[in-house]
């Protein structure tokens, strides 16, 4: 059954273009939330709502956000413990939303190796199946709303006017959010750090540089580095130190383990986790530049590297330093990479070829970890909520485990908490939490018939930090697509939709996962007290 917006002139003549459920950002949280969305109205309805994925980027360099255009290949997977495993019979990633299992297999990802234009065909096919419409290359001139709070429609700088029943905005700055009134604190105001902000990335792939090759480089420099009589070799390490002697004695040490072993990466069959700095050094040390963010403004980092095929490796290490205002103002500007990104990446190019690469091929887009977060949600999510175990179990959509990532460091955390007091290791570094989810943080109370499905979700503390991650939204992104469904078929508001009433959809159609979230009382006292002193 085809459905088709209906569009009629408004008085000033601009078009307007009617449907049912809008979702501004193609982030693939986001359209895989549209596309629940479709399915579950048709399931209640027997027919497809009009439904639009409305965004910033080029779609015909693909469908998907940072994981498509960004070319962010190697997937972050939930980290669940062997113990928690082993107990309820899971996979080595727990029990992953049932969309995203989904749009895995359609992908064709093994493990962690995602190659984009698989992703994009995949997302393109489960739109087209929900009959969802695709307009891109758009800017909002500003959205209309009712004196309850609900958006009717949003207005392009093209002048056309797209209205809809229910939103969904999967934009890293909340952008849609932020035209429609919600206040968005910056950076990390939640630490009372409004200008701090994490890093960005320009992922690249090389070409014609094998596996075994980029281990065999890696060991070389590994026991050069090693090697105090290298005098070359050591040189570089001081380079890569800004010539400052306890930086260049830890950047050594931290080439082996405890076990006085050199740290080798490691390779699965679709990925490298690349475990020691041997490559940053050499890279720094070729550059002329210190391995510091703060001090040179990019490092190439640690990379986790997604193995696309024998001779294409998919690199996330090359890390750019930003506040909060430069984050903001990349997300609005479509995520494209800085003339001086662009500069560096040259070199990092010039670098690999020196290993044997043939290219180094830059993304289109650069992936933007964190741009702020939203305030004014049904229920926001704090680091101790999750290290407590998240929701309920009799209201949990799902479960999910990874660690608070503050990949390149969240600037001036760590002197603020001297300040307030904080002297402890393990507050700057918590545990890992495994925790139970729904989808209250993403629910806008002001404006109720949007939902944010992002890393500007209503996150505040650490919870950002592992809330970031697309595994982790797409699950959320299964609950406010059904929600919206809910919603829209019950004539009702999507911020009154429960976590209760998702979980019993996902029941009825048997893509409830197992359910394992695990309470660190301790420990989520400890940081609920840090957490609520910081900001």
């Amino acid at each position: 059954m085809t459905t088709s917006p209906i569009t009629s002139p408004n008085p000033e003549n601009n078009i307007v273009r009617e449907y049912d459920i809008i979702c501004f950002g193609d982030e693939v949280p986001g359209v895989l939330s549209l596309v629940c969305a479709g399915r579950e109205y048709y399931r209640r309805m027997g027919k497809y709502p009009r439904s639009l994925l409305l965004f910033k980027g080029n779609s015909q360099l693909g469908i998907g956000g940072h994981l498509i255009r960004g070319a962010l290949s190697y997937l972050d997977r939930s980290a669940v413990p062997s113990s928690i495993r082993s107990q309820y019979d899971l996979d080595i990633f727990g029990d992953s939303p049932a969309i995203y299992q989904e749009f895995l297999r359609r992908s064709g990802v093994y493990q962690i190796a995602l190659d984009p234009e698989d992703g994009s065909t995949a997302l393109r096919q489960m739109l087209q199946e929900v009959r969802a419409d695709i307009l891109d290359n758009i800017e909002i001139e500003s959205v209309i709303k009712i004196d309850d709070g609900r958006i009717t429609g949003i207005k392009l700088t093209k002048g056309e006017t797209y209205t809809a029943t229910q939103f969904i905005d999967s934009t890293v700055n909340a952008e849609l959010a932020q035209f429609a009134g919600v206040k968005k604190l910056k950076g990390f105001e939640t630490f009372g750090l409004p200008n701090s902000e994490l890093s960005v990335t320009l992922t690249f792939q090389t070409k014609g540089l094998s596996v075994d090759r980029i281990k065999n480089v890696e060991s070389q420099y590994l026991k050069r580095f090693t090697n105090l009589s290298d005098t070359q070799a050591q040189s570089w390490i001081n380079i890569a130190a800004g010539n400052k002697s306890e930086f260049a004695d830890n950047l050594r040490n931290s080439l082996t383990d405890e076990n006085g072993n050199l740290k080798t990466m490691y390779a699965g069959r679709d990925y490298i986790d690349v475990r020691s700095r041997a490559l940053s050094i050499a890279y720094h040390g070729f550059r002329g530049t210190t391995l510091s963010l703060e001090s040179s403004g990019s490092i190439l980092d640690n990379g986790n590297v997604a193995i696309l095929n024998p001779s294409t490796l998919s690199w996330n290490a090359l890390l750019f330093d930003v506040d909060a205002d430069q984050a903001e103002n990349l997300a609005r500007q479509k995520a494209i990479p800085t003339s001086n990104m662009q500069q560096e990446m040259y070199f990092v190019g010039q670098w690999f070829k020196s290993l044997g690469a043939v290219e180094a091929i830059p993304a289109h887009e650069l992936y933007i970890r964190h741009a702020g977060n939203i305030t004014g949600v049904v229920r926001p999510l704090t680091g101790a909520d999750m290290l407590s175990g998240g929701v309920p179990m009799e209201e949990a959509l799902g479960s999910f485990s990874y660690h608070f990532d503050i990949r390149g460091g969240i600037k001036g955390l760590g002197d603020r908490a001297l300040e307030k007091g904080f002297e402890t290791e393990a507050l700057l570094h918590p545990q890992k939490p495994l925790f139970n989810f729904g989808i209250q943080h993403a629910l806008v109370k002001n404006v109720p018939n949007l939902a944010v499905v992002s890393p500007a979700s209503g996150f505040e503390g650490y919870a950002s930090s592992a809330g970031r991650i697309v595994e982790f939204n797409c699950g959320v992104g299964q609950g406010i697509g059904i929600a919206c469904a809910i919603a829209l078929s019950n004539r009702g508001k999507l911020a009154d939709i429960s976590n209760g009433e998702v979980r019993e959809v996902l029941l009825q159609t048997q893509r409830l996962p197992k359910i394992y979230g695990m309470n660190y009382l301790a420990q989520a006292q400890q940081l609920g007290i840090f957490e609520n002193q910081m900001a």
